[in-house]
């Protein structure tokens, strides 16, 4: 894996942010598929099979980078934009939905992060985007975050999507517990696992769940307070309702 290009950024605005990096000739940010917003001239991008973090990959390494994205349901293919011109260059990218921009610095966290497979925005070159399995049934199934997780490596600046409110918690050799689906990232020491929320009344009639996510060790994590599924959720519950009105106003 090469070293990071080390980048220069600042985020914009508090609920729906964009983050804006600043980019030496020839320095490169790689990107999830249609996140930039804009960017100066000179700065010149292509869609590409996989990272370029290895450098000595193959063809068929490539190929493997492809298949692992085709399981998270991302783009198949990360584009790169590379500063083509004499002098520094700016270039913005944004979340799809509300929520906030989280700039983590690989180096500060022994160079790996474990994310939720759809939060990646974007990083330095030299990040390596990977997959990880959970390896409890339990979690997999019930934890709000799947079987397959995403791993971001290296030692240089990526950028995640987070909904609403993002809260950073360092936990040391202690054990919280979490709303399924609010779990943003971790570091890779900590222990993801789901445990029933509490008995059966309080279970059907708690409005909490059948089963919270818990995290247990020592290391960093990121939560958001509105994750995308229930703000979907919410949002197609009163749909039905909208629609009625909107018939009844028209008759």
């Amino acid at each position: 894996m090469i070293k990071s290009d080390e980048i220069d950024y600042e985020i914009f605005g508090q609920e729906l942010q964009a983050v804006e990096i600043e980019l030496d000739p020839d320095e490169t940010v790689i990107a999830e598929a249609g996140a930039m917003t804009w960017m100066d001239a000179d700065i010149t991008f292509e869609a590409k099979m996989g990272d370029g973090a290895d450098a000595n990959e193959g063809f068929f390494g490539k190929i493997l980078s492809v298949g692992k994205r085709a399981l998270t349901g991302e783009s198949l293919f990360i584009t790169h934009f590379t500063n083509s011109g004499s002098g520094k260059k700016k270039i913005a990218f944004a979340s799809p939905y509300p929520g906030n921009i989280v700039p983590i610095d690989l180096s500060d966290i022994d160079n790996e992060i474990i994310c939720q497979k759809d939060s990646f925005l974007c990083a330095a070159f030299g990040t390596k985007i990977d997959i990880t399995f959970n390896r409890k049934i339990g979690s997999g199934f019930f934890g709000g975050e799947g079987f397959i997780l995403e791993s971001l490596k290296g030692d240089g600046k990526v950028f995640i999507n987070a909904g609403g409110t993002v809260v950073k918690k360092e936990l040391n050799n202690e054990k919280i517990f979490i709303d399924t689906g609010c779990v943003v990232a971790f570091t890779r020491d900590l222990d993801f696992d789901i445990e029933q929320a509490g008995g059966l009344k309080t279970m059907l009639f708690g409005g909490e769940g059948i089963f919270l996510a818990t995290l247990e060790g020592t290391g960093t994590v990121y939560l958001q307070s509105l994750p995308f599924s229930k703000l979907a959720d919410r949002i197609l519950a009163q749909a039905p309702k909208t629609s009625t009105h909107l018939i009844d106003s028209n008759s």
